[in-house]
């Protein structure tokens, strides 16, 4: 069965799968980005092409995504999968199941620190940004694609950001924790351990005091960019200006959008997101 490890993009899903993965899979707690493929991203594209078909992208994608959880899932064994589509239905292809999921930890961020580092991330400026989480059709396509144009091997329906949000908060076959992204920044350690605490309920573990202090060390956000710099950290996209990788690892706690966003970029998102921002305590 799968634990989803869910985000809307840039909002904190590598940091919680570096967590987990020093803690789960390394003998003392330290991390490494070789870690995190056991806690891959979910994808069609890369799993079988046991049932590929000569589909429309999405048609084709989405008619594999249930079929190819129950390949992961024949060991009968708990599998933690990265995702950042939304809990969405496509063409009556619904994205996972209660057959296939045990349960789902969910990172949300403030939408004004999104437009940020996504700004940085995709390069776009804090126009588009706003037209990027706003999309209510917005899909990414992972690195792995191939680069001919024509050929789509895998997407990420994401949707906007309170779409994705809602797609998942409102699961109703399966136990979820929903953590936000600033919780974690300001109270790492206890935010960590009640994520331990909740997978525990679905899989045997032990808590050590020792390891879950290297983990917490070895994941630290200067630590990570630190990291970054002298080893090839597979996530990070090529820039389509420069041609060189954008640091995936960027400002931290210095993307403060109450600093680095104008009063009229703040208020439209404030009001085209004010439901869920009241919702998670944003505003």
């Amino acid at each position: 069965m799968i634990i989803w490890i869910a985000s809307y993009p840039k909002s904190g899903n590598t940091w919680i799968r570096s967590l987990l993965a020093s803690y789960l899979f390394s003998k003392d707690g330290s991390f490494n980005f070789n870690l995190l493929k056991y806690i891959n991203q979910f994808s069609v594209g890369n799993l079988s092409t046991d049932l590929q078909k000569v589909y429309n992208h999405e048609d084709r994608i989405s008619k594999s995504w249930i079929p190819h959880q129950e390949l992961i899932n024949r060991d009968k064994k708990i599998h933690f999968l990265k995702t950042h589509n939304a809990l969405c239905t496509i063409n009556n292809n619904k994205f996972t199941d209660k057959l296939n999921t045990a349960a789902c930890i969910y990172i949300v961020r403030d939408p004004r620190n999104l437009v940020t580092s996504l700004s940085h991330h995709y390069e776009l400026d804090y126009k588009n940004a706003i037209k990027f989480i706003t999309n209510k059709r917005k899909i990414i396509f992972p690195k792995t694609l191939n680069n001919k144009k024509d050929i789509c091997h895998d997407f990420n329906f994401i949707s906007d950001w309170p779409g994705h949000y809602n797609s998942w908060k409102n699961i109703s076959f399966c136990p979820i924790k929903i953590i936000k992204y600033e919780d974690l920044l300001a109270d790492t350690r206890n935010i960590f351990i009640s994520i331990l605490k909740f997978i525990s309920k679905f899989t045997k573990m032990d808590f050590n005091e020792e390891k879950i202090s290297n983990a917490l060390k070895t994941t630290n956000f200067d630590n990570l960019r630190r990291i970054e710099k002298v080893e090839n950290f597979e996530e990070s996209i090529i820039s389509t200006k420069t041609n060189k990788k954008v640091k995936f690892f960027n400002l931290g706690k210095d993307n403060d959008w109450r600093r680095l966003l104008d009063k009229s970029t703040i208020l439209k998102v404030e009001k085209k997101f004010k439901k869920e921002m009241n919702e998670l305590n944003y505003i």
